[in-house]
């Protein structure tokens, strides 16, 4: 399934307990650095439409964009925390990039430096989207999404 959108809008995927935003990079050779759990810096080099998906648990339409606005406007870092860290069960968005992301319901939230992997809602598990040129295609059928203004 394709879902077409422009990289002045932000689409949401919506689940049952929560949703995903995403966005498109809208230049070619951006890049942004992700912290990880090791004190290491990798730096991600990034292509025009490669995708910024975000996971609200809290179904958080703001939230989500403003940090869709921080990753892709101002650079900010992605941090990635340890898998045993205590915060992860307190965070209430994750996010991932690049030209792929499946979403998984079984993994801890932000512990993931793979940036192909995002968690989500159970209702969103299995859920693959894949940038192209226009937006994203999707996996399967999905019906519960809605296109807004970035």
């Amino acid at each position: 399934m394709n879902i077409n959108f422009s990289e002045d809008e932000i689409l949401y995927l919506k689940g049952d307990k929560g949703l995903v935003g995403i966005v498109k990079i809208a230049i070619s050779n951006k890049i942004i650095y992700i912290g990880t759990p090791d004190n290491e810096e990798i730096a991600m080099f990034l292509e025009e439409n490669d995708l910024i998906a975000i996971s609200s648990f809290d179904n958080n339409e703001k939230a989500v964009k403003s940090l869709a606005y921080l990753t892709r406007e101002t650079d900010a870092p992605i941090i990635v925390l340890d898998k045993n860290h205590p915060s992860s069960k307190r965070l209430p968005l994750v996010l991932s990039v690049g030209e792929r992301v499946k979403l998984d319901c079984n993994i801890k939230p932000g512990t993931h430096p793979e940036q192909d992997i995002l968690c989500s809602c159970d209702s969103l598990s299995g859920l693959i989207i894949e940038k192209t040129e226009n937006g994203v295609k999707l996996n399967k059928d999905f019906k519960n999404y809605e296109i807004k203004e970035f």
